[in-house]
């Protein structure tokens, strides 16, 4: 991590219209999948803790792969934040926001977009320091009309919807002044990644690069 410039949320969540939410079963895809993401013009990755190999996985893109800059997803507790860290994470995500995993990412310098699904959530990211969040589980919890009215009241606020979204209704979303990019699975289909069908992924990474906001 030395020599690495801080990133803040912002900047993780301005560098693409989609980040890709990936989950990895095999450390041996890792690798390899993250130069087909960086072939097709995405370069934030978030690799979610939601299997064993998700840790090492963000070790080895972090190590070899050093022109993407990889997150950790699914954080949970500050434990999670500090060893992904140490592996060579540069942003966090996490389905919702404590006070512990804020404290933990604050201490290690590590952007942290934390999930929130209401009004309430919202105002409690907002007295700890947090105006880049992820708007989660987003389709499930009021989608385009839920951002809509989150953005009256809160309008220092930016969001990256995840939870539902997909090629099809990602434009719907990326046209809302309050979002700047949204988070999605469809990059990583995971027929594609037991397959290790790298130029599908390219391709599909490709054209949600392209995606209009």
């Amino acid at each position: 991590m030395d020599g690495l410039k801080t990133l803040s949320a912002l900047e993780v969540m301005q560098d693409a219209p989609v980040i890709p939410v990936i989950v990895i079963d095999k450390l041996s895809q890792a690798v390899p999948l993250a130069k087909a993401l960086l072939a097709g013009g995405i370069r934030m990755l978030e690799v979610t803790l939601r299997t064993s190999s998700g840790l090492e996985a963000i070790r080895a893109i972090a190590n070899e792969v050093p022109a993407v800059v990889v997150g950790v997803g699914t954080v949970r507790n500050e434990h999670q934040a500090q060893e992904a860290f140490k592996a060579g994470a540069r942003f966090a995500v996490s389905p919702g926001l404590t006070l512990s995993v804020a404290n933990a990412c604050k201490d290690l310098g590590l952007a942290l977009l934390p999930g929130v699904s209401t009004a309430s959530e919202v105002m409690l990211a907002q007295e700890l320091g947090f105006n880049e969040l992820k708007f989660f589980p987003a389709v499930p919890a009021g989608g385009v009309k839920m951002l809509q009215a989150l953005g009256g009241p809160f309008t220092n606020v930016t969001f990256c919807p995840t939870g539902g979204i997909s090629l099809a209704n990602a434009v719907e979303f990326l046209a809302l002044k309050n979002v700047a990019c949204v988070g999605g699975s469809w990059l990583v289909p995971p027929q594609a990644l037991e397959l290790e069908d790298w130029n599908l992924i390219t391709s599909l990474a490709l054209e949600a690069s392209r995606l209009k906001r």
